[in-house]
């Protein structure tokens, strides 16, 4: 790559100039700036101390170094501290015939990292809603960017099975159940045990309600309140193994993870191992263990056990409660060990809502305290919260989008805009429902992605299906046509055409459309640095918007000229391949036609 190529050279000139050894790192490359002339630019500021000369003065003796030395390289212009280098048109024909493959931007001779992505991480007691789309999306572009980038990955889910969020949904179900399943119902396992979830908080409401027309506060009503306590007793019972409560847990259990699986299979979702906070707590409790005897820990008057973060700028936090039962923490400080005998990670990596920074920092302070000297390697990938045009989802009240639901509505959304547009001419009643589903979880993917997962976000359906802007479909679609040029130009014998256009006079555009493409490997290595799909997912819709723009302005198939004819076809096979790979690292699919 022409980077690589500049950098090495820039380095030879500060020492055969300057007389200065450097480092690969202190070398500054980035791509010109559009209002000036160039295709790469040196940042020369780095090197003045070492030139002891002017920004300007320095920056041109590195550029005259480098057209003497670098055939690539065959004009430079100086800007204040920048040096623009002008690239060989040649360069480009060469970089295309070289890297026209499916493998574009893998990163093969890297020494590779080992991974583990935490993802999903669901409650048993509802079923998977938008938060959860997002969650899961973006974990598993994160672990499909990170291999591509040349690192051993594992996809892990942590499914919280146990607590009193759980227990809240088994007792409804046996004081209101009537025996009901999700079989006599015709409901999905999941949707079931939600709907049980939300009776619990519906009258619960209602007797914390009556105790504070009673006199008591609002704090006191919902300790005190029957139903409360009668949750945490079955949580005190599930940790005493007894024998009812665990086979109501159990069965429970079952309806709703069935119910998952068919939800991660609609999204293309899939792990490499699950954990289950019912089995991972125990594990956290040997740790506690552990720690009150190193002194790590404290425990207090009612043997709560507690550890005491103050020095570190936090504050106390609970690890165990008075009853001997766990909080999240302890599962959190389970799983952590677990993983570490299981993979041996070089980085953990929890893709959790950004609520959950503050219990993320307490966890690596806690490890630490215990002499974890892996804990330096977790890593808590926060994201913002998602919401509809109409607001926030309040999951306890059952005012949320479930992720089912929201799926069907994409596939009707799809549906509509597709037929609307006539983008179906031809299709079987079973390829139009294939290229429906396609578009559809394509446009639910890359809406949610484009955005940097740090910022909140609004999910509007409608927007995300549109053929035109910054969607899927969009990008879909280019891909759409790029591969119906390539068939048409099998069928033409135009494919198998060997010409040398290495000496092609090309037009700006073209060139811009492969410098475009030339940057692929480089967003890779950055989305994969920073845990950022959102960074390939705008790549992706630039080079939809620029292949576009030059198949728009070129002609391809029609092209008199044999040796641009077959130079554009390869550049168009070379662009999509490149949106497909992007694409499918987002785990978005493409369809063949439209």
């Amino acid at each position: 790559m022409i980077e690589e190529l500049i950098c090495k050279v820039t380095i030879e000139a500060i020492e055969h100039l300057f007389g200065a050894t450097i480092e690969s790192t202190i070398v500054s490359i980035q791509k010109t700036r559009k209002e000036f002339d160039g295709d790469m630019t040196i940042v020369v500021f780095p090197f003045v101390k070492y030139s002891k000369k002017d920004p300007q003065t320095t920056a041109q003796q590195i550029g005259d170094y480098l057209l003497q030395h670098l055939p690539e390289v065959v004009k430079i212009n100086i800007i204040k501290g920048f040096l623009n280098l002008s690239i060989a048109d040649t360069y480009w024909l060469s970089f295309l015939k070289a890297n026209n493959s499916c493998n574009f931007g893998k990163d093969v001779n890297k020494s590779p990292s080992t991974y583990v992505v935490e993802y999903s991480s669901p409650n048993t007691n509802k079923p998977l809603h938008l938060g959860h789309i997002r969650n899961n999306l973006l974990g598993y572009a994160v672990a499909e960017i990170l291999k591509y980038a040349g690192n051993k990955v594992y996809k892990v889910n942590l499914v919280n099975d146990r607590g009193i969020h759980i227990c809240k949904s088994m007792l409804a179900w046996q004081k209101w159940g009537n025996e009901e399943t999700p079989e006599s119902t015709g409901m999905k396992g999941d949707f079931f045990v939600g709907r049980y979830y939300v009776m619990f908080e519906q009258h619960y409401k209602e007797e914390r309600d009556v105790l504070i027309t009673q006199g008591l506060s609002e704090e006191e009503a919902a300790k005190n309140a029957p139903l409360i306590q009668q949750a945490q007793e079955m949580l005190r019972l599930w940790e005493s193994k007894e024998k009812d409560v665990i086979a109501l847990w159990e069965r429970m259990n079952k309806w709703v993870l069935d119910g998952f699986d068919v939800t991660y299979h609609k999204l293309g979702i899939d792990f490499d191992k699950i954990y289950f906070e019912s089995q991972t707590y125990l594990h956290g409790k040997s740790i506690i263990e552990g720690g009150l005897k190193n002194n790590v820990f404290y425990k207090k008057a009612d043997n709560s056990v507690w550890i005491d973060l103050t020095a570190e700028g936090l504050d106390e936090k609970l690890l165990l409660r008075g009853d001997g039962t766990s909080v999240y923490m302890t599962q959190d400080l389970g799983t952590a060990q677990l993983r570490i005998n299981d993979f041996n990670a070089d980085r953990f990596i929890y893709v959790v809502g950004n609520e959950q920074n503050y219990h993320f920092e307490v966890l690596k302070h806690i490890l630490k305290k215990l002499g974890k000297e892996w804990a330096d390697g977790l890593y808590h990938l926060s994201y913002g919260m998602v919401e509809l045009p109409e607001g926030k989802m309040k999951s306890r009240e059952g005012k949320v989008v479930d992720a089912d639901d929201l799926i069907a509505e994409m596939i009707d959304t799809a549906r509509k805009h597709t037929e609307e547009l006539g983008k179906i001419e031809g299709f079987s009643s079973e390829e139009a429902e294939k290229l429906f589903n396609i578009l559809a979880l394509g446009a639910l993917k890359y809406f949610i992605l484009k955005v940097d997962p740090k910022k909140n976000m609004i999910f509007n359906p409608e927007e995300s299906i549109d053929f035109n802007g910054n969607t899927g479909p969009f990008i879909q679609y280019a891909y759409v046509r790029i591969n119906s040029l390539l068939k048409k130009a099998e069928s033409l014998n135009l494919m198998a055409v060997e010409v040398d256009y290495s000496l092609l006079n090309i037009d700006e555009k073209e060139k811009s459309l492969i410098k475009l493409i030339h940057e692929f490997p480089a967003v890779i290595n950055e989305a994969a640095t920073t845990l950022s799909p959102a960074l390939i997912a705008n790549f992706l819709y630039e080079v939809a918007k620029e292949y576009n723009q030059f198949y728009h302005d070129f002609p391809v198939l029609k092209e008199p000229d044999v040796v641009k004819a077959y130079f554009r076809i390869k550049l168009s096979e070379f662009a999509g391949s490149v949106i497909k790979t992007g694409l499918n690292l987002l785990g978005i699919g493409v369809p063949e036609r439209m």
